[in-house]
């Protein structure tokens, strides 16, 4: 029995060894980066940005992988599933990881454990637009359009944030809305300037240069206050006289449930170097790009938070979970 008790025993310091090991070696290969958005998305353009900054502090290559659809749940999927050995990352936001437990009535992972929370990167607001040839110059006219003839305004969506933003905006102003799904926002875009869809609300990286060029017309922001970036756009709140409203797009990288604690540290370590430096901070500011490094902790609590916060904000939008 005493053999059989030094044998377990010298079995779990082995393995207690080799992880230790493991985690100190980490990386010693290329980590693959999964974008559950298209390429050319917010979380697209904000996660390449990172990872390159992520690869000097990291020493190896971080490969950025696409996978859009359904909201970002195929992408958020694929990781929950990965094996947890700091290979396979997520560069997640709201909607995978606060919003799709509210707007589905089955995911194929359980949300709130499947991830190991790595570090937040930063938030943008969105740009509620129209395409030029819709008469409203303003969200209030386009709400008194909405008015007169109920359900006659469509809009598009790709992702949970610009499917809540308009929702929540028209339960809160007292219209109706017909939903035009996307798979990607940048198709979404392509169709608002063509006028295949007549409103879009969209982050600052896909919207604002178009709004910048003319191609679409901003009537305004989802942020508490105004952007520095586009100073004469009000926000829904000014625009149409409401106190509540207030709806912003995050990012933050996720590893798969039971990633070790040290090889988590590394990786957030990478995730807030890159956010405090110049080159990130200032590449981001002009699409209203706010940073807020901290500790994998932190990302849990705000998990939690934005979780809450999210399924809220569905169900006063009156969004049924498909």
């Amino acid at each position: 029995m005493r053999s059989v008790f030094r044998l377990l025993a010298t079995t779990a310091a082995a393995l207690v060894c080799s992880s230790t090991a493991l985690a100190q070696a980490y990386p010693d290969r290329p980590i693959k980066a999964v974008v559950p958005f298209a390429a050319g998305s917010a979380t697209d353009t904000i996660g390449r940005a990172f990872a390159l900054k992520m690869q000097e502090s990291l020493g190896q290559t971080i490969v950025v992988d696409n996978k859009p659809g359904a909201s970002g749940l195929l992408g958020a999927d694929a990781v929950a599933k990965a094996a947890p050995d700091g290979y396979t990352i997520l560069i997640g936001t709201n909607s995978t990881n606060a919003a799709l437990k509210s707007l589905m009535k089955k995911l194929p992972y359980d949300q709130d454990t499947a991830f190991a929370p790595v570090a937040y990167m930063g938030s943008v607001p969105l740009i509620m637009a129209v395409n030029n040839d819709v008469p409203a110059k303003t969200l209030k006219e386009l709400v008194d359009m909405a008015k007169a003839k109920p359900g006659s305004i469509n809009f598009a969506s790709a992702s949970t944030s610009q499917l809540v933003s308009t929702e929540m905006m028209a339960g809160m102003a007292g219209i109706q809305l017909s939903n035009v799904p996307y798979k990607s926002g940048p198709a979404a875009m392509t169709d608002l300037i063509g006028g295949v869809v007549q409103m879009f609300s969209a982050d600052f990286a896909v919207m604002l240069p178009q709004v910048k060029a003319g191609k679409v017309r901003g009537l305004a922001v989802t942020s508490a206050k105004r952007s520095p970036a586009v100073p004469e756009l009000p926000t829904v709140n000014e625009a149409l006289g409401l106190k509540d409203y207030e709806l912003i797009a995050y990012f933050a990288v996720f590893a798969p449930a039971g990633t070790p604690p040290d090889i988590v540290a590394k990786l957030n370590k990478a995730v807030n170097e890159a956010a405090n430096s110049k080159e990130i901070q200032d590449r981001f500011a002009g699409i209203g790009f706010a940073v807020e490094p901290g500790t994998p902790a932190d990302l849990a609590k705000r998990s939690v938070t934005e979780t809450a916060k999210w399924a809220k904000a569905i169900k006063d939008a009156k969004i049924e979970p498909q």
